[in-house]
């Protein structure tokens, strides 16, 4: 388990739903932790439990794995030194993209960089995107890496994609996309 930072502490923060740990999120953790070292602060990965769609949809999405398992891959995998798993309820769905990060990533979670995903969004209906971060990081004064696609014969790695083929049997190609062995623990 990692150690719980102070609140007070800046950090590096890497954006996410983590869902499987895969090839994708590897970049974006590996990112983050050089951030990390570059500016000789602590790694985090933001995640949310429950997952954001269940709550916008009203149906709660098959995962590859709990948030349990997500946590110790994070950390084990990629010595991320703390996994901050945060609820989302409808504040902080109601949330507008601006303010999550102003009073939240910034203020409450004390972010001095932040690294997420070209496909990322967020805030209220998904208004934020990461052009958008990078213009409000910039404005702000803290540094904002974006990643970009990661692809696997040609096709973008991605949950979904090996939640399919998971689904279909097709354990060695979702192995290759996740990039470790898959895991799952739970009933």
């Amino acid at each position: 388990m990692s150690e719980v930072l102070s609140l007070e502490q800046k950090r590096v923060i890497a954006l996410g739903l983590f869902d499987g740990v895969h090839l994708g999120h590897a970049a974006l953790l590996r990112k983050t932790k050089a951030a990390a070292r570059r500016l000789r602060l602590p790694a985090a990965a933001l995640t949310f439990d429950p997952p954001p769609a269940a709550l916008v949809t009203g149906r709660t999405p098959r995962l590859i794995n709990t948030v349990r398992d997500r946590k110790g891959l994070i950390e084990r995998l990629f010595q991320i030194d703390e996994v901050l798993v945060c609820g989302f309820d409808r504040n902080m769905m109601e949330l507008s993209w601006q303010a999550y990060v102003e009073f939240f990533l910034c203020g409450r979670l004390n972010a001095a960089h932040i690294v997420c995903g070209r496909d990322h969004r967020f805030g209220y209906r998904g208004e934020g995107t990461a052009d958008r971060l990078q213009a409000l990081c910039a404005r702000l004064g803290i540094g904002c890496d974006v990643i970009g696609q990661v692809e696997r014969d040609g096709l973008a790695v991605s949950s979904t994609r090996i939640r399919s083929l998971l689904s279909d049997g097709d354990l060695d190609g979702a192995v290759s996309l996740l990039g470790h062995p898959h895991c799952l623990t739970g009933t």
